[in-house]
């Protein structure tokens, strides 16, 4: 028994120690980018907004003034969804220079039944259903291409060029003010992206909950860091315009079609391949004439099962493929920011260890005391960096409880803290199947579109708050 317990404890110090120095230079990173984050609305909030005006949609002119906008929706077995989220787009943009293309397939008739009924019953004009060459499912990025061509032809047939190419999912509640934002912004950013706030959902405080944490720390500081700092804005593939000239200029590249239908994340390479083309890309967070903040709404996964293959899903386009397809180029805040972003398969290794280590800790704990040994002594210099890990992991929950009570008040943001613990083990169990996945990728089996259900609010047309 004491050959094992001895045994024990030395992995025990292993995985601890390795787990600690990646925590720690995980939770550095986070702090520099909190730190850049104050330091910047400190200073904005004592030189702009001290003598000016937050701007407001109230200053804003009407969307399409200086164009039409195009709205593209792909649609894969989205029968469910997609006709109230058309009607609220319909009704929100009612006087609105935009034309909507909706991407459906052959082999899904409900979803064509649902769109062609609705544009039955609207009248048609402002929205094109658009249905792809090949039988689903094909990629997202294949369908976006199908609808860039229509674009196209739309365009030749009414005499007119977009302004600006605005990405949507089946699934998402826009707000009645979206457009004018990115229409005002539009001749001035390849890229505009709005923020994403998830609805919260009462079939799940936990798995769909941990996703209204992220995104509230994601758009609420790490972008603005990221435009901050001069890196390539990733798109997040809802809510964001991108310059149809920009469009144009990757379609040039490839044969003519802007989307990389080789790319599980498309949308997340597309903003980084304009921003290493010169193009800038700008996260707008402003306020409509309610106070209420401009950004796209959806309800996300809230069961494991869809949670983890979604997170797969990012994991394989963004940390293992995008390494393969997008490299490292860039000065040193875009290598940063590109290595943040392809820290999620490593991240899970950590967490793995960490909580391992943590279990065999408690074990040995028990162990000793049945024994009526005294407690095990950590070597050096374990303690100390159990220390750091364990400061850097309380500022971490701080702040993201202050941004999750900003988007959603304080109950969300006090369930923020043990919902941490269900991100982790989502991500763990996303990167397993991620590493699976691109295995067989690379073993010669094509990407497909690996969607998750989606639904929709009650109020199809309502704009939760």
């Amino acid at each position: 028994m004491g050959g094992t317990l001895a045994l024990s404890e030395l992995l025990c110090s292993e995985l601890l120690l390795f787990a600690a120095l990646g925590l720690i230079i995980g939770g550095l990173d986070d702090l520099a980018i909190d730190l850049i984050y104050l330091a910047r609305r400190g200073w904005r909030s004592l030189t702009v907004y001290s003598r000016v005006a937050r701007m407001t949609s109230r200053d804003l002119p009407p969307a399409g003034s200086a164009g039409p906008i195009a709205v593209f929706i792909p649609a894969w077995d989205e029968s469910d969804v997609i006709r109230p989220m058309l009607t609220g787009c319909l009704d929100k943009w009612a006087g609105e220079d935009v034309q909507i293309f909706v991407g459906a397939y052959p082999n899904d008739p409900a979803t064509l039944w649902a769109v062609c009924t609705l544009i039955t019953e609207r009248g048609g004009g402002r929205v094109t259903l658009v249905v792809n060459e090949r039988p689903g499912p094909t990629t997202k990025a294949d369908c976006l291409n199908q609808l860039w061509v229509a674009m196209q032809r739309w365009e030749a047939e009414q005499g007119r060029r977009v302004l600006t190419v605005v990405l949507h999912d089946a699934e998402d509640v826009v707000h009645p003010d979206a457009l004018r934002v990115i229409g005002y912004l539009a001749p001035r950013f390849a890229l505009v992206q709005l923020p994403v706030l998830p609805l919260k959902s009462a079939r799940s405080q936990w798995v769909a909950g941990h996703y209204l944490d992220e995104f509230a720390v994601a758009h609420g500081a790490s972008l603005t860091v990221r435009e901050a700092l001069g890196a390539a804005m990733p798109s997040a593939g809802v809510g964001c315009g991108f310059s149809r000239d920009a469009l144009a200029a990757v379609a040039m590249e490839r044969g003519g079609r802007p989307f990389d239908e080789a790319s599980l994340t498309e949308d997340y390479e597309l903003g980084l391949r304009i921003g290493d083309a010169g193009g800038r890309g700008i996260l707008v967070r402003m306020r409509d004439a309610r106070g209420e903040l401009i950004a796209t709404r959806e309800y996300f996964p809230d069961s494991w099962g869809a949670a983890v293959r979604q997170k797969a899903r990012w994991t394989v386009g963004i940390a293992l493929a995008g390494w393969d397809r997008l490299g490292w180029s860039g000065p040193w805040r875009e290598r940063w920011m590109r290595l943040r972003d392809r820290r999620a398969a490593l991240a899970a290794i950590v967490l793995v260890a960490a909580y391992a280590g943590l279990g065999l800790a408690l074990f040995i704990h028990i162990t000793r005391s049945l024994m009526g040994l005294p407690p095990m002594v950590w070597p050096e210099p374990l303690p100390w960096l159990m220390r750091a890990t364990a400061v850097l992991l309380a500022w971490r929950l701080i702040m993201r409880m202050l941004f999750v009570w900003r988007a959603y008040g304080w109950g969300q943001a006090l369930l923020s803290v043990p919902r941490t613990i269900t991100g982790n083990i989502v991500a763990i169990l996303a990167a397993g199947r991620a590493i699976s996945i691109y295995v067989r990728h690379l073993r010669g089996r094509a990407l497909v579109w690996d969607k998750t259900r989606h639904r929709f609010p009650d109020a199809a047309t309502g704009a939760p708050a």
